[in-house]
């Protein structure tokens, strides 16, 4: 199986912490280089230090914010026009949560402009690069939510299915120039994000967070939350050379929570 991504360039949005993160270390132990995205200088220096470098790889990052997406359109322009981007890694950290019926237009606005434009302004950015080296990887993270919508999360559920639509559509116009738009649809995956979403639900249901955690887990048929680096590995396949027949696919790694296909 041909996972080499030697001499290959990635470019990993929200990759300070959690999935972001592992998706990075895990394609640069396949040999790529990475930029990695973020609005955390700090913190990314230390994982550019952490990275694989035994294959002669170049890691580096941008400080950027998706709420300035002029800013991070520019920022990654620049990187473009002097190294090529074979594989981007679109991941940015999900809306506030709430009922739908209770968000008010800006949340949906805001959430539309991070998630959707800015994943668009990126795969603008690099795709041409990708045309002339006839491979691509675009690999968007969202949610298991564009199958099933998850109580609470309405702006989320909403926007996200947009994005995996948006991604389908790509990959049925990029798939002739060696360029492939896959989604990986997390579950209940131990990030910062899980986190917050179970304290919300016991300090509103007036319960421990370990009673929400348990009862979610027994939702799941392995019993567990998945972890970031599950997560990571699944992104970093897609990635290589040999996902390059997968295209246009929407790939839940959630334990089997889902109960449909």
């Amino acid at each position: 199986m041909d996972l080499n991504l030697k001499g290959k360039n990635a470019l990993v949005c929200g990759s300070s912490k959690g999935i972001g993160k592992a998706a990075a270390l895990e394609i640069a132990r396949l040999g790529a280089s990475v930029t990695l995205v973020s609005r955390s200088p700090g913190i990314m220096a230390g994982i550019v230090e952490e990275m694989d470098k035994t294959q002669g790889q170049s890691h580096d990052f941008i400080v950027a914010d998706f709420s300035d997406l002029a800013g991070l359109e520019a920022k990654v322009q620049a990187l473009v026009s002097t190294r090529l981007v074979h594989i981007l890694v679109n991941n940015t950290g999900g809306p506030p949560a709430g009922p739908v019926f209770e968000a008010n237009a800006d949340a949906f606005r805001d959430a539309y402009e991070k998630h959707l434009i800015g994943n668009h302004l990126l795969v603008q950015a690099v795709v041409p690069g990708m045309k002339k080296e006839n491979y691509g990887r675009v690999i968007n993270v969202i949610s298991t939510s564009v199958k099933a919508p998850l109580p609470n999360l309405g702006v989320s559920n909403t926007v996200r299915a947009a994005v995996a639509n948006w991604g389908k559509t790509l990959a049925n116009e990029l798939g002739r120039f060696g360029i492939t738009v896959n989604s990986v649809l997390p579950g209940a995956t131990l990030t910062d994000r899980l986190t917050q979403i179970i304290d919300e639900k016991a300090a509103k249901e007036g319960r421990s967070s370990e009673e929400v955690a348990a009862e979610m887990q027994a939702e799941i048929p392995m019993g567990r939350f998945g972890t970031p680096q599950e997560l990571g590995a699944a992104i970093a396949f897609l990635a290589s050379p040999a996902a390059g027949y997968i295209n246009g696919i929407a790939l839940a790694v959630d334990g089997g929570r889902l109960r449909n296909l």
